[in-house]
């Protein structure tokens, strides 16, 4: 990680969440990453200094992760060092299945506890709904219900700190009102052509951090190839990616760029100091 010598000034290689932990302000995104993913965790914690890894069990590379995870601790990283992202994924949201769900993911993780845990999207999918959902698909869902769940794991030491991804104002809202945890942490997409500002407003007043995923864009709308974006990063004499990476920083977000490539994942941490 940078020394804070070596950062400019106010800025920070970590966020500290309402729980007192500490979140990573750089993470490495799974999503999509496939038959890689072992590979790219080992070579971004061992390699390019990443302590934080965000992953989910509907991404299908638990497992994968994990053996990168373990492969970093053998190289001598300290479990307590590293900050590991899992989510409870649609189908699971139901009671009785948040804590089957977390410990299938302890166990392709190979961990005895993750550092945070969130619920993927706030509506109940049925068993191998399709995506998008279509009709009948997306049933009740009883959010209250599935909270007090992950706050139970959380009371039993399996998750550090609990949150939400891809929530609207009017869902967070709704579980302010019957958190006895207030969720840590609210991800969601957000880079400049998607700021999502409401939400990070909503966020901001209830003291909830915000981490930003698909910083360089979406797939419909990739900036990285952007000539503003392009402008700024030739100006600076760094990447476009890097320039969007920062942008997420200054704006007081964590951030979790996903790449398969050495050299990308090494370049999307360098990111302080200037």
């Amino acid at each position: 990680m940078a020394s804070a010598q070596a950062m400019g000034q106010g800025e920070r290689d970590h966020f500290v969440l309402k729980s007192g932990h500490t979140i990573p302000a750089v993470g490495l995104g799974t999503w999509r990453a496939g038959s890689d993913t072992a590979h790219c965790v080992k070579t971004a914690i061992t390699e390019a200094g990443y302590r934080h890894v965000d992953t989910a069990a509907q991404y299908g590379v638990e497992k994968e992760v994990g053996k990168g995870l373990k492969a970093a601790m053998q190289a001598g990283i300290n479990r307590k060092d590293l900050f590991v992202t899992s989510k409870l994924w649609c189908t699971d949201l139901v009671p009785d299945k948040v804590r089957p769900a977390l410990q299938n993911t302890l166990k392709d993780l190979q961990l005895d506890y993750i550092d945070l845990y969130l619920i993927h999207w706030p509506f109940r999918l049925k068993d191998g709904a399709h995506m998008p959902p279509e009709a009948g698909e997306v049933l009740e869902f009883d959010m209250e219900g599935v909270w007090r769940e992950m706050e139970s794991l959380v009371k039993d030491g399996l998750v550090k700190d609990i949150g939400v991804c891809n929530y609207t104002v009017t869902k967070l809202n709704c579980l302010m009102r019957s958190a006895k945890i207030p969720p840590a942490v609210c991800q969601m997409e957000m880079h400049p052509g998607w700021k999502n500002d409401k939400i990070f407003e909503a966020c901001k007043k209830h003291g909830i951090h915000v981490t930003a995923y698909s910083p360089l864009g979406s797939s419909e709308k990739n900036l990285a190839h952007d000539p503003a974006v392009e402008k700024v990063a030739n100006k600076l004499n760094k990447t476009p990616g890097q320039v969007l990476i920062k942008w997420a920083l200054q704006r007081g977000t964590s951030v979790i760029p996903k790449s398969t490539k050495d050299e990308r994942i090494k370049e999307n941490i360098q990111v302080f100091g200037w």
